[in-house]
This record gives structure tokens, sequence and C-alpha cells, in this order.
């Protein structure tokens, strides 16, 4: 791993958000994210913006029909198709772009001054989740296809590297995350994913195109082993709720620290009611908790504070606009205290 920073309990968030005004929405992720800021996706604002079809632009034979994305092999497929191919060969990006239709709240983010960031945050679906996600007419997941399955960690790293230039337009320093929720599933009976093997290989292609910080985003418990050995920089997981999920693995976990990883912790609830109950305080508490195993297990607490981010569980897109906000303020507040506390 070559790249280290130490965070030291700063504080970002996953995505998605609530509002349907992208204006709004950045200046709130300001004023409580001001020094690792994200774009936005706004869900609610349009159905372009769900995490599926938010990165289909340019994928060869996509045809969207209202909030589903379809793969069709038409009769201009094979010349898409080929042109893809030249583009990936000559990393040509210009295709690859994510349009202000589709993801308003990344230009808003673009178009804003960023005086406090440190860096600034972006985020991708990952190639097994939209690979999934994203069918045929006959609902089968393109990750399935001989020839579609080929080019999905292609095309979305493609995406990525757009993305990541973007970004350092407005900081020059920034962290791409690769959203994977059904890494959650690898090696349950419930989805048929592709091999181990398989999967580290599509996510080391999207990688290959962040020379920036990257990390996973797995909102449910996973094979965190499998997930630790590739070339992440961060791992961020939901801390509130598979805290103990991840303390199975202390071995990999200590090898990540030691070579540089950071562990981003999604200790606020993305719940409204279960949001409603907690406080900085409550979340202090839960997150000394969830970090405890690690400390018993050899792993210094310093390391932990100092290698360590913070964000919500999830994305807030089902909140309410005020819950989301409150659970920003619950991030910025917890964030300030731990680094008041124990690095200052």
């Amino acid at each position: 791993m070559a790249k280290k920073f130490e965070f030291g309990c700063l504080a970002t968030a996953i995505g998605s958000m609530p509002q349907t005004d992208a204006r709004e929405v950045a200046s709130l992720v300001l004023k409580y994210l001001p020094f690792i800021p994200h774009w936005t996706q706004l869900p609610r604002l349009s159905p372009l913006e769900n995490m599926y079809i938010q990165f289909s632009e340019g994928f060869p034979g996509a045809v969207r029909e209202g909030d589903k994305i379809y793969i069709v092999r038409g009769r201009d497929f094979d010349e898409e198709l080929g042109q893809f191919y030249m583009d990936y060969e000559k990393n040509s990006l210009a295709n690859y772009s994510i349009s202000a239709e589709y993801a308003a709240g990344l230009h808003e983010l673009l178009s804003t001054k960023l005086p406090e960031a440190k860096m600034v945050k972006g985020q991708i679906t990952g190639p097994v989740t939209w690979g999934l996600m994203v069918t045929d007419r006959e609902q089968r997941g393109v990750i399935y296809d001989d020839v579609l399955g080929e080019i999905v960690a292609k095309f979305l790293k493609l995406k990525a590297s757009w993305q990541e230039r973007a970004l350092r337009e407005v900081c020059a320093d920034t962290i791409i995350f690769v959203d994977e929720p059904y890494l959650s599933s690898l090696g349950t009976a419930f989805v048929a994913l592709p091999d181990e093997k398989r999967v580290v290989n599509l996510l080391e292609e999207v990688f290959d195109g962040i020379s920036g910080l990257k990390g996973i985003h797995c909102c449910g418990g996973a094979d965190w082993s499998l997930i630790l050995k590739t070339s992440i920089n961060i791992l961020s997981f939901d801390a509130y709720n598979y805290a103990e999920s991840l303390s199975l693995y202390l071995g990999e976990v200590k090898a990540f620290l030691t070579r540089g990883g950071t562990i981003a912790w999604g200790i606020v609830p993305n719940d409204e009611g279960t949001l409603g109950k907690e406080s900085i305080s409550s979340l202090r508490d839960r997150l000394e908790e969830a970090m405890a195993p690690f400390t018993r297990g050899g792993i210094r607490f310093r390391q932990l504070i100092g290698q360590g981010l913070l964000t919500p569980s999830c994305g807030l897109v089902n909140l309410s606009s005020e819950a989301s906000a409150q659970a920003l303020e619950l991030l910025a507040g917890l964030s300030d205290q731990l680094r008041k506390k124990y690095l200052k």
C-alpha cells in the first residue's frame, strides 16, 4: 500500500442524501464536513441518480426505462463495443464523463469553493454490485454474460478515472469509494456471485483507475479477509450494526493497519427511529465498544483513532431532510470531540 494518511477520525459521508436541491445539500455538507466533503447522490431528485443508472452513461447497449437500466444488443451494439475497447486501450475518458443530469450533486461540488478541504471524496458503484443489478432483457445480471461481464469493471475504471480527474479540479487530494453492498452476499446461497478470484480481479481493475486514495464501502457483514487483501487504502463498513463482523478478522485488520490502511467506522445510524435515540456521548461509547476487541487483540487505541475515519453507517437517503442534517451534525460533533480528547 503506497499511500498513507492519518485522518485522526475526521468525518465524511457515504453518498446518498434525501434532499432534492443540490445547492442546499452541498451547503449542508460543507457546514458539517468541511475537511472531507463528498458529492451527494440525490435519488429523490431523479431516477437517473440511483446508484446503478448513475454510472451507466456510455455503456454499450444501455437502455433506460423509468428507474430500470437494461443492456440490449441492438443494431449499433457492435459499433459501441468496438468504440469502448478503443477508448479503453487509449485510456480515453471523454466518453465516460458523468453528466449533471445524472449527478447534480457532483457538478454542484465541482462549482463550489472548498476553503477548508484537506481532501474531497467521491464514490462509484462497484463492479460486482453493478454487474448483478444491471441486467439484460431476461433479468440476468450482465456480470454473468461472457461479453458484457468482461467489460463491466473496465467501464467503471474509466468512470472512476474521469471522476477523480474532475474532483482534482477543486481539491488536489481525493478519495474514491467503490460501493459494493453485494459483497455481503459473497459465499452465501442467496446470490450466485463469481468466485473469489474473479471478484478480486474485478475490484482491482476498477482500483487501477484510481490514483489517489481508494476504498471499499460495504454496509453489511462480509468476508473482510478477502477485501483487506486488495489494494484498498480505506475499508468503510457499518460499525453501528456490524462491528463484530470485522472483529473476527483481527490478524487481517492488524496487517491492513500496519501497511498504512484506514478504517472508516460507519458509526452514525441511518435509520430514523434509531438515530433519534442517539447522542454524541452514546455514539462515542458505541464506537469505543466497537474498537474494544481490537485493542484487546493488541492494536493500540491511539492507532485506531489516528488511522480512522468516521462516517454514517451507509447512505442517508431513507431519512427525512431534517434527520439527515441531524446525522451529519452528530457525525461532526463526534469527530470534533474525539480529536480534541485524543489528538490534542
